[in-house]
């Protein structure tokens, strides 16, 4: 019997059900499209398939982080409840998010000075973060206490490797990740770039592929060069909807690795926003990032 409660947000890019059935409390980001808001505390829901639809289409959505009140109320609720929480928050190095739940924990600390409140800087994103709350559920249900917990996310989280690619520069570009002049030739070229996140959790450039194909087989490439863990090790696939890629992407990886047990989900409309349609992004336990 787990003896914390386990938070995290939605930039983990986890299904609905995974949160139900692993007694995980989500927060939610938020975005605003065509002058609605979508998901946060208090907005609607857009189904991911409209979003990319929209998307493709030309709208140009903005996301906002976990608020320091969105935060504390979550962190509340489950203090009043009697439970020690522990929060895996979005990458500080791509969201002020975890300085909201640093303000939050801070301000519930204080209300309720005999529970235990603590905060971890995933410095990870989509199903990397994923990933990473996965292996810390996994260790609670074997017993862990909430500092066993804690001092182990520490001590992977630097290991969850992230690898991915982009079908259209135009959105990196919107985010400040490459240069108008690169996305205009990479785009004339058919040049895809291959990024990963790195230890300070931010998002960088590492190669360059001519062609879709040869950047999924790039991404394939660069598990076998990070030491990609042991066999029972799972590997998280995300993708903006682009099923034909994500087909091809395990297909390459099963052939080069054996069969592994391999998780797939959509990445959401707040890491869509900044990645674009297309993008397809591969997540494991590896030597290093």
């Amino acid at each position: 019997m787990r003896n914390f409660a386990i938070l995290t947000d939605t930039a983990s890019d986890l299904p609905e059900s995974y949160y139900t059935e692993h007694d995980v409390i989500p927060i939610r980001l938020g975005f605003t499209m065509d002058g609605v808001t979508y998901e946060g505390e208090d907005g609607s829901h857009l189904d991911v398939k409209e979003f990319y639809k929209r998307l493709r289409g030309g709208s140009m959505p903005t996301t906002f982080q976990v608020t320091p009140d969105q935060a504390e109320k979550s962190m509340t609720a489950l203090a009043e409840e009697g439970k020690d929480v522990l929060a895996i928050a979005f990458s500080s190095g791509l969201s002020g998010t975890y300085e909201s739940y640093v303000t939050a924990a801070k301000r519930v600390q204080e209300k309720f000075p005999d529970r235990k409140i603590a905060v971890v800087d995933s410095l990870c994103a989509s199903l990397g973060q994923g990933l990473l709350v996965d292996y810390v559920v996994k260790k609670a249900d074997e017993g862990a206490t909430l500092e066993e917990a804690q001092a182990y996310a520490e001590s992977i989280k630097l290991h969850i490797c992230h690898i991915f690619t982009v079908e259209d520069l135009f959105h990196l570009k919107r985010g400040g990740r490459v240069s108008a002049g690169t996305a205009i030739v990479g785009t004339l070229l058919n040049i895809k770039p291959v990024l990963h996140v790195d230890d300070e959790g931010h998002l960088i450039p590492i190669g360059k592929s001519m062609g879709r194909k040869k950047s999924i087989s790039a991404l394939v490439d660069r598990m076998a060069e990070l030491n990609i863990s042991k066999d029972d090790e799972p590997i998280f696939i995300s993708h903006g909807d682009c099923q034909k890629d994500v087909d091809l992407l395990i297909s390459l990886v099963k052939k080069r690795f054996g069969e592994r047990e391999i998780f797939v989900n959509d990445i959401g409309s707040v890491i869509g926003t900044h990645s674009g349609a297309g993008t397809l992004a591969i997540f494991f336990m590896g030597s290093h990032r």
